[in-house]
Parts: structure tokens; sequence; C-alpha cells
């Protein structure tokens, strides 16, 4: 209910956008570009592109964390700079991953404004006209952009995962303007850097940096803006062992913020930030959710235990309303592109949810993991084999309860739950065959989304 409350607040008005100047003078921007040892082709092209964006007066910098993370191709990064014309900074003195890579370049570079982008995020050539001049209010922090993934129709997975994210960098973030509570995502963003020194930089205690960093500028009075468009176009995980360890990593960091940095105590944020910090971070407890709500009917199936006491009808009368309303919700909120493969993918994620939900509260240390930017390729169905096997006990499970005490209500209201649940996990096991670990050639991507539609019709 939690959620279902938060997300209509959230998206209660998504149409407010600060105002920006019609005419200011353009600050200096310093282009930051991650590298940790990702192709050098897919740096080049993100190099590139950040090289030619229209804006007077900005220094492109790739930030090369190779050599402190054994990569065999730091010298490459160098050459390339070298060719291209853009300066080089190269650490040779490792620790806090991302962020200390981030943090180590601002001895560098002197700019008021730094853009950020992951060596495979190409911007577009208006990337700073479009959020620079937000930064004429001295309040404003940091500007963000979406994340989107130009290889969503690559294959199920992409697919599945973009439509998952769309609903966040839609509705969710265009809420959260409102609300002075944009996520900062790590990427496609804009920082102030008298703001970004004075929270002490980039947060090097998480591995979810950049949502740390942007609590802490907004802890400090800092505005946030999020601005709508594509403005920078990445990648995609393409296997299911990418995805998986990507999703840990993001659900790791994000429960962080409840087991150390809550914000109900911290001081400085009004209570609109404190509540949709909660409800995006609370998101990655619905591993806990989803299994209690999974075992319910098993446990019905083999012991006769009624764990929940509720007539058919009352359940009828009180459950499928607030269903058919919270999907109406995500339907009418993301323009009817909600998709049930989202659904799948949100709940699947039970068992990755769970995972970071224990090493978050007992404090375990995770290392920062690159995701990476090609597919690997393998047997995946081991990540799925909770889910196989929730589906097996449910048929398993029927006969037993049938002998047990015959055709009842119970059985009838229990199965349905348990089918129910199967169901919505098909999509997330379907990522892990190795039938759609392949383009997906016969199954042309859908250009109803928002977002895809404008990043595939911008000159």
């Amino acid at each position: 209910m939690w959620q279902v409350f938060t997300f209509v607040y959230t998206v209660w008005d998504t149409e407010y956008m600060p105002p920006k100047p019609h005419s200011y003078t353009p600050p200096g921007v310093d282009v930051f570009i991650t590298v940790a040892g990702e192709p050098i082709e897919l740096v080049r092209q993100t190099v590139a592109a950040a090289h030619v964006m229209r804006y007077p007066n900005l220094t492109v910098h790739i930030l090369n964390d190779g050599f402190v993370a054994g990569k065999e191709n730091w010298r490459e990064i160098e050459a390339l700079a070298k060719r291209v014309g853009v300066n080089c900074i190269t650490r040779t003195i490792p620790g806090g991953a991302k962020a200390g890579n981030i943090n180590n370049a601002l001895k560098f570079s002197k700019n008021p404004l730094i853009a950020c982008f992951d060596a495979d995020h190409v911007p577009h050539s208006d990337f700073l006209l479009k959020t620079v001049p937000y930064f004429c209010d001295p309040n404003v922090g940091f500007v963000q952009t979406p994340q989107f993934y130009k290889n969503y129709g690559e294959n199920y997975l992409t697919k599945s995962s973009w439509e998952q994210q769309e609903l966040f960098f839609g509705p969710i973030c265009k809420g959260k303007n409102r609300l002075n509570a944009v996520t900062m995502c790590g990427t496609n963003m804009v920082i102030r850097r008298s703001a970004l020194l004075e929270v002490g930089g980039m947060c090097t205690e998480s591995i979810a940096e950049d949502l740390i960093t942007g609590l802490f500028l907004h802890q400090k009075g800092y505005r946030s803006v999020y601005v709508p468009e594509v403005l920078a176009e990445g990648l995609a995980t393409e296997d299911m062992l990418s995805y998986s360890k990507q999703q840990f990593r993001w659900a790791r960091g994000a429960l962080d913020v409840i087991f150390r940095w809550n914000p109900l105590f911290m001081r400085g944020l009004t209570m609109a930030q404190k509540i949709q910090y909660l409800s995006s971070v609370s998101f990655f407890l619905s591993g806990v959710v989803v299994v209690v709500d999974a075992l319910l009917p098993l446990i019905f199936f083999y012991t006769g235990i009624v764990p929940v006491h509720i007539s058919g009808m009352l359940l009828a009368a009180v459950f499928l309303p607030y269903i058919f309303w919270t999907l109406y919700m995500l339907q009418r909120t993301s323009n009817f592109t909600f998709t049930f493969s989202s659904l799948g993918f949100s709940m699947g994620s039970f068992n990755i949810h769970l995972r970071a939900f224990a090493s978050a509260a007992t404090f375990r240390k995770s290392a920062f993991g690159i995701t990476l930017k090609r597919r690997v390729r393998g047997n995946f169905l081991p990540l799925v084999k909770w889910h196989v096997l929730y589906i097996a006990l449910f048929i398993i499970g029927i006969p037993v309860a049938i002998v047990r005490e015959g055709v009842s209500a119970s059985l009838l209201n229990n199965g349905a739950w348990a089918l129910l649940n199967s169901i919505i996990f098909l999509p997330f096991i379907r990522a892990a065959l190795p039938s759609y670990d392949t383009a997906l050639a016969r199954e042309p991507a859908i250009a109803t989304q928002p977002l895809r539609h404008e990043a595939a019709h911008r000159d």
C-alpha cells in the first residue's frame, strides 16, 4: 500500500518544469567521461560526440580508471584521447571506484559546471544547451536527464529491462521534479562544482555513489531539475548475468539509504524529499513482500494451514479492485505503455533484492562492479531456479491438496493466488532461456513509448 500511495503522490502532477532563462552567459563546463576498461570503440563514440557538442566553452576529459582497475587497454585510452584532442586523466592511486575517479578529476579541472557520462552513454549535440541554462538559478545543484537504452530492441531482456526503466524515467522522475527530489543517476547529468565540493565530492562509501550524493545535495538545500528529454543514448545489459549483477548493485546501494543514511533522520530535507527517497529505495524491499505473498498458497497446499483467513467473496471485493486500480494507475501515468514483462521483471527480481537486503542489513562491504557492455554467453537458468522451483511446487501442490481435502473454496483461492504468481514470474524465466539470448529481429520494437519515440525522431 505504501508503494501505491507514494506512487500516486509522486505522479499526481507531472507537468511541472522550473523556469529557464531566455538569455544567459554560458559558464564553462568540464565534461567527465568515466572509463574503466570498456571497449575502445565504445569509448571513442562517446568521446567524439562529447567533443562536438554545441557549446561555446567546454573541456572534455576522459577519466581513465583502467590502470587502477587492472585493465589492459588503459594505454589505448590515453592514445585515443591524444588522437581526438581531449584531456585524459589516468588515475594511479585506487580507491572509491567511479566516485573516486570523479573526485580525482576534480583536482585537474576548474570549470564551474561538470557534465558526467558513462563510457557507453553518447551525448546528443544539444545536451549542454538543454541542461546548462537551469544553473542560472544559483540554488540548482544538479540537472538530470533520462538514461535511454538505444539497444532496447536487441533481445527480450533489453526490451523488458527498458520497459521497466521507462516508468521511472517517465512519470516518476517528472513527478519528482515538482517535489524537488530528483534522483541523481550518475550519468547524463550536470553538477555544480561548488555544490559537489560542499558535500565532499561524490560519496565513496556506497556503491550507489550517485543516489547518495544527490541526497547530500538536497540535504544542503540545493535544488534538482529533471529534463524529461532523451539527450544521451547508452546501452542496456544484454544477458541475464549482467542484468542480475546490475540490479544487485542498484538494490544494494539504494538500501544503504535506509540502513546508513535514513532520510527520516536527516535535517535539511523537506518532508516531500524524505517521502520520495524512502519511496524510491523501499521498492527494493519488495523482494520480502513477494516471497511472503508467494509462500502463503504453498503453505496451504502442503500443510492445510490457511495463513490468511478471508472469504473468497471478501478477497475478491478487496483484492481485485486494488489490483485493477494499481494497474490502471500504472497504465494511465505511463501513457498506457506499461507492459506485463516490466511487471514480471520488477517482481521476478525478488531473489536479487533479497540478497541485497541481507547484504545491506548486515553492513557487508560490496564491491563496485562495472556493467558489461557486451553480451555474455552461458547457461543462465540457475539464475531463475527459485522461480522454476516455485512453479513446480505449485503444480505438485495442487493434487496434494486435492487428495487431502478435495476441491474446496480454500483450494480454489490459493490455487488462483499461486497461478497468478507463476504467470508473473514467466517473463523473468523467459529472459534466462538460451533461445531468447538472441536478437529479436522477428519481434520489432514498439515505438509508442514517449522516450523511445522522441529518441527515434531526433534530427
